[in-house]
């Protein structure tokens, strides 16, 4: 072998960001809330498991039932789960307690805090909240335990040493078994790397999508021998990365990398949405747009809220060290599911966070990034979000996220305030999950069965979608894929069919659009390029 040869991260390779063998995602990430996590759905699910393996491994090839709380490990790996399971409940012994002592005192403060002092109920706090909480009224007198998420960022309940990386090779788009319910087990097709996502060593890695290295060094790197070239080897390539510059073209370009990934570049800024990128898997695939086809510089990345599919820790640690500001929502700081998302970005390693309020404006060359209020998509529940407006020369582009347009004012009064709106790129997934399946594990109590159903995380759908545009003014649309591309499917838990409720609201926009005599108005897919002048 030449020892002069350099590789870099095959196409296929993912490195997937893990958290004590759970895919990294805010609720398992952010002390409180992973801890609650923990309590009221990893150990439960992997109790259920090893209660019927066979049942969930048949229950995770059902399509109907994607999302369900169900283990897609072999009946032969139960044992692993057995083991799994033991050491969970030993080494988060601490973060379980916590789990339930924060609900059983929440809940206890509902039932005796009727509007007098809570001075007194300070030496009654539970020794494992003590010094990180403090207690307050809203203003109808309800009582709230307020965690201080940056106290729980330094305290034993912040367990960085058990983050990974999970280095494999993607075969096809639909292989990765659900992220919330299947933990990642140890095999032979593997390399897993145990180290905090904020070392300065994972951009090391992640270089190498674009700057290959001696295998020598890879090996330093990751803490491997030359017996483990088997593994290695795989994961590599010799071949020279695509020649990418930032793009230095006349007026703006769009590119869309799917699901709710866009990246505009103009006057040579380069500023990305919501990143949730993908690999090229080894058995092909629909046409998309890879880690590959970046630019080697990302002036800003704006992430529009804290939802698993909008800040994913996977894609945000791949390109960290092309970033040069990552800009986020800002949290209310009062209740521990409205994650702070730039505490969880420094927690990362970003050095540079920038945390932004409805109408906050960054200036950029011919240009500025503007905060937009979002409503909808979170089941009523306070969370840090925010749509964004940027301005690329004399065009306005309005990146609404999945926001449902509750209020048409408020679009009436950014249009006052800011002008019409050129282009609208927005989410319509007008349905959404009920409250109880993502928030029902943090939450000390739920509403009843119908309650949470109609507490919905949905977006826009045709009509209010249309209130939207009208209210800005626009005549240029594209609406998101809402998780159609293929290799969303561990993450969505979507089997999209061609006449479902959402393509018939999708479509029933477009073609009203069309009739109005819209310059554009598309469903993207897969990957599209979008050029503005001016």
């Amino acid at each position: 072998m030449n020892k002069q040869t350099s590789y870099r991260l095959a196409d296929a390779t993912v490195a997937e960001a893990l958290v004590d063998n759970w895919v990294a995602w805010p609720h398992t990430f952010s002390p409180v809330p992973y801890s609650l996590h923990l309590l009221n759905y990893q150990k439960k699910t992997l109790a259920s498991y090893l209660q019927n393996p066979a049942l969930h491994v048949k229950s995770s090839q059902n399509p109907k039932l994607l999302g369900g709380a169900f283990v897609n490990l072999p009946v032969e790996r139960a044992p692993d789960i057995v083991a799994l399971l033991e050491r969970l409940e030993r080494v988060h012994s601490d973060d379980l307690t916590l789990a339930q002592e924060l609900v059983d005192f929440q809940n206890l403060l509902d039932k005796e805090a009727v509007g007098q002092s809570l001075n007194s109920y300070y030496p009654h706090l539970p020794e494992s909240l003590r010094g990180y909480v403090e207690l307050l009224y809203d203003y109808h007198s309800r009582p709230i335990v307020r965690c201080i998420e940056s106290l729980f960022y330094h305290s034993r309940h912040y367990k960085k040493q058990l983050q990974s990386l999970r280095l494999f090779s993607q075969t096809h788009d639909r292989m990765r078994a659900y992220y919330m319910s299947t933990p990642r087990l140890p095999d032979s097709n593997s390399i897993g790397w145990t180290l905090p996502f904020a070392q300065a060593e994972l951009d090391g890695l992640f270089k190498l999508d674009s700057q290959p290295q001696p295998l020598a060094f890879i090996r330093e790197l990751l803490g491997l021998a030359a017996a483990d070239d088997g593994k290695l080897l795989p994961l590599l390539t010799n071949q020279p990365p695509k020649a990418t510059a930032n793009w230095q073209g006349q007026g703006t370009r769009i590119r869309y990398f799917g699901h709710a990934s866009m990246l505009v570049e103009f006057n040579g800024v380069a500023i990305l949405i919501d990143p949730f990128l993908t690999v090229q898997p080894g058995q092909g695939g629909i046409e998309r747009y890879t880690f590959q086809d970046l630019p080697p510089k990302i002036d800003y990345v704006l992430i529009t809220h804290g939802h698993h599919d909008h800040f994913v820790f996977e894609t945000l640690l791949r390109i960290r060290h092309k970033i040069g500001c990552l800009v986020v929502p800002k949290a209310s700081g009062i209740f521990y599911g409205d994650i702070s998302l730039k505490l969880m970005a420094q927690a990362l390693g970003f050095q540079n966070v920038v945390e932004v309020e409805p109408l906050d404006t960054i200036p950029v060359l011919n240009g500025e990034i503007v905060a937009v209020p979002f409503l909808g998509e979170h089941n009523d529940l306070p969370f840090a979000k925010s749509a964004y407006l940027v301005k690329a020369g004399t065009k306005q582009i309005l990146f609404a996220a999945d926001s449902n347009c509750l209020d048409k004012r408020m679009y009436e009064n950014l249009c006052a305030e800011r002008g019409a709106v050129d282009v609208v790129f927005l989410g319509m997934e007008c349905i959404g999950a009920p409250l109880s399946w993502v928030y029902g594990p943090i939450l000390p109590k739920l509403p009843d069965y119908k309650h949470c159903q109609s507490r919905r995380s949905n977006g826009s759908n045709a009509a209010v979608a249309m209130d939207l545009l009208q209210a800005v003014g626009n005549h240029q649309v594209y609406v998101y894929a809402i998780g159609r591309e293929p290799w969303l499917q561990y993450f969505m838990a979507l089997e999209p069919e061609d006449d479902d409720v959402y393509i018939q609201e999708i479509n029933q926009l477009l073609t009203a659009c069309q009739n109005q005599g819209f310059i554009d108005a598309r469903r993207l897919y897969g990957r599209d390029e979008i050029f503005l002048a001016g």
